[in-house]
């Protein structure tokens, strides 16, 4: 069985314009787009009539942690149990709101893995992942929170040299992990160290980035700091994760080699509007003093041509999965000065690109996976189009209800 969309205004996810009286036919069993076209579909198959709305692509966030319950905070003591449970909520929310793909940068017990793995045999259906599994962090550094009793790490893989990073990675693409998340500099929601210290060293860094490469793996660096940034972009990574103080040479060498920024500027946003006598003053300190700079210097390299991704670090407080990724897009309009088309790429085909399914995701033409959300105003003039509450949601070609 096949049925054929019509009636629609189409952005692709590619071209900077709408198609106008598009209708596209999905095979109902694969959930990919056969053909498409403009004005009277000829063809014997179910028909939607979309009524002159507009269709783009479902929503890429490629920076979450679906461990991470951004009302609570709470991070220590978690069993595996609250998180996979944690995990399922946020990615109901997340395919509520128009998100059908994430990747995901950082996630205790390897739950995200578990869950593409079942995902990919087909156990449930909805938003699926990129999964990194645990990141990669050194003794005291961001992302080093406890040990389990049994001494256990259950957040990052503790890494103290060379050796021990090669070993991991590869424990960790024996788990099944897509990416790995690398943490080139201190943070702001870690209570011993500042966003400018370096932490993983360009040699360690140098190690991931090798084994990930040769295993089709991708490497993402959490790097805020300005020396940290650069150790990762010398160690060959594919994405930089914050990039707050990245400078314009850094933003020039990005563009020429095709390295992506995920600023997660909803993260900083989250903490300022929600945070004060909420969270621990030293968040509130170092998230201060860093967002001005922050949100100047993504300007900048987003008016370089780096191609700056939409990934919201969802789970981080007050930060939520329901809203942050509309909320992400308008922050790169409002506040970076960002043409909807240009956030838009960053949440589609872009996204897709970064995390390597762009032969299936993150744009509609045939061949593709029939992802597509259906809105009442164009996204190409108002970027809030994309907040639509009642917005009509597709997954593989079948209606989210």
């Amino acid at each position: 069985m096949k049925t054929t969309y019509f009636n629609s205004k189409l952005f692709n996810g590619i071209d900077n314009n709408i198609v106008s009286n598009a209708w596209f036919t999905v095979d109902d069993e694969t959930g990919k787009i056969t053909e498409t076209g403009t004005e009277t579909p000829l063809n014997d198959n179910t028909h939607v009539d979309l009524h002159g709305q507009y269709v783009m692509p479902g929503l890429i966030n490629a920076h979450t942690h679906l461990m991470m319950n951004p009302v609570t905070n709470k991070l220590e003591f978690l069993s595996e149990t609250e998180i996979a449970f944690t995990a399922l909520r946020n990615l109901n929310d997340l395919l509520h709101s128009g998100v059908t793909y994430i990747r995901d940068c950082g996630c205790a017990f390897n739950v995200d893995l578990k869950l593409h793995e079942l995902a990919e045999q087909g156990e449930f259906q909805g938003t699926e992942i990129v999964p990194s599994g645990r990141p990669f962090s050194m003794i005291g550094g961001h992302g080093d929170f406890r040990e389990d009793t049994d001494g256990k790490i259950n957040w990052s893989y503790l890494v103290s040299s060379q050796d021990e990073m090669r070993k991991s990675v590869r424990q960790a693409f024996k788990l099944g992990a897509k990416n790995i998340k690398v943490m080139a500099t201190g943070g702001v929601m870690s209570s011993t160290d500042q966003v400018d210290d370096t932490e993983l060293s360009e040699a360690e860094m140098q190690v991931a980035v090798e084994e990930a490469h040769s295993k089709h793996m991708t490497v993402a660096a959490h790097a805020q700091g300005n020396q940290g940034i650069q150790n990762a972009l010398n160690a060959g990574v594919d994405s930089i994760e914050h990039g707050i103080y990245v400078d314009e040479n850094q933003a020039d060498f990005m563009r020429e080699n095709n390295i992506y920024l995920v600023p997660t500027l909803n993260a900083c946003a989250s903490i300022s509007k929600y945070g004060k006598g909420k969270i621990p003053d030293y968040m509130i300190t170092k998230n201060d003093k860093v967002k001005t700079d922050f949100f100047k210097n993504i300007a900048m390299a987003l008016n370089k041509g780096v191609k700056v991704i939409v990934g919201t670090d969802a789970g981080t407080p007050f930060n939520g999965f329901k809203t942050g990724t509309w909320e992400e897009m308008a922050l790169l309009v409002h506040e970076v000065g960002a043409t909807p088309y240009q956030a838009l790429l960053g949440a589609t085909s872009y996204a897709a690109q970064l995390l390597r399914i762009d032969d299936n995701y993150g744009s509609l033409a045939a061949g593709k996976v029939a992802d597509f959300l259906v809105l009442k105003e164009n996204p190409l003039e108002k970027i809030e189009a994309v907040q639509q509450a009642d917005k009509v949601i597709y997954k593989k070609g079948h209606k989210v209800v």
